[in-house]
């Protein structure tokens, strides 16, 4: 139920799961892909609600994402995956989350009937907080209206957030994806209120030893949302120490064959335990160029000593 390893508040992977009694609840219900700066604001709401009622505070969202199982072709690929949003959904505050499995069974459910099985036997819901876009059951034939009206009839509330915009942009997953799609770590970095950053470990084919004694890491195949091709300052946290670094993401096409990789390269570099186990935290702060062929590697190398320098530039202005 709680997996007490990456998320501090239990975890209810089915309505089977939460403690009879759970409720009374103050609930969100969403994807909450990116845990970003529009979800933080209605978390943040439901968990003040709840603390100032003396209530719990609940988050209600799905695993795999909705795409993935109702139109597998256009599923986007996730800004956080599983382990990172419930990590990231626990640090706003709730008292828990019920992680539903979406499949064909959840897609056909009836609006009415995931209200009165989810919200209101389970969870005891008192309120409800979400987005003016969120819809919800079979053909997500529901939105907030209809579920204002399933509050008036089962005794819950219905509070609706407007859009977060900042600097001019609304903030949404999709378009927090369409940022690190393009490179953008900036505008990426406004709407999700920090640096994007994704957790894996080092490639298993490297030889990795017990112990890293060159300046270079290769990140394990990630199934999750990357930057686009490029150059980036980075920052590489190897288990609890923290390098400053520089970042290659793509094809490498200066070598015929080389293939894809995340490799980045330390610049403060010290001797580090690590093994194949071992996690990586690797934080785009800012993309330096995109991705080039060079005549030969020598011409790579003294593009690299350029895209160094410029990281130590940055590092030390910031």
């Amino acid at each position: 139920m709680n997996d007490s390893s990456f998320v501090s508040v239990p975890i209810y992977r089915s309505i089977a799961e939460v403690p009879s009694g759970f409720g009374p609840s103050i609930a969100a219900i969403g994807n909450f892909d990116g845990v970003h700066r529009g979800h933080q604001d209605i978390l943040g709401s439901v968990v003040e609600e709840a603390r100032a009622r003396g209530v719990r505070a609940v988050a209600v969202t799905f695993d795999p994402h909705p795409e993935s199982v109702l139109r597998p072709q256009r599923a986007p690929k996730l800004l956080t995956p599983k382990n990172e949003r419930l990590r990231l959904i626990a640090g706003t505050g709730v008292d828990a989350v019920l992680l539903l499995t979406f499949d064909q069974a959840l897609a056909h459910m009836p609006p009415r009937e995931f209200v009165s099985r989810v919200l209101v036997d389970a969870l005891g819901v008192r309120a409800l907080r979400e987005g003016g876009n969120f819809r919800f059951g079979y053909r997500a034939a529901a939105g907030v209206k209809e579920l204002a009206e399933f509050g008036a009839e089962f005794g819950f509330g219905v509070q609706v957030h407007q859009a977060v915009r900042v600097h001019g942009l609304e903030v949404s997953s999709s378009a927090v994806r369409e940022r690190v799609a393009a490179g953008d770590m900036k505008r990426a970095r406004w709407m999700l209120g920090r640096v994007f950053g994704v957790r894996s470990t080092p490639v298993r084919d490297r030889g990795v030893g017990s112990r890293l004694l060159a300046p270079t890491v290769n990140l394990a195949p990630y199934q999750g949302l990357l930057p686009a091709f490029g150059v980036y300052v980075t920052r590489l946290t190897i288990g609890e120490r923290c390098f400053q670094a520089v970042t290659n993401v793509g094809n490498r096409p200066t070598f015929d064959g080389a293939g894809f990789s995340v490799e980045t390269h330390i610049l403060d570099f010290e001797p580090v335990d690590m093994n194949e186990d071992t996690p990586l935290y690797l934080e785009f702060l800012l993309r330096l160029r995109g991705e080039h062929k060079f005549p030969g590697p020598d011409a790579l190398k003294a593009q690299i000593m350029r895209d160094v320098g410029t990281a130590k530039r940055y590092f030390r202005l910031t």
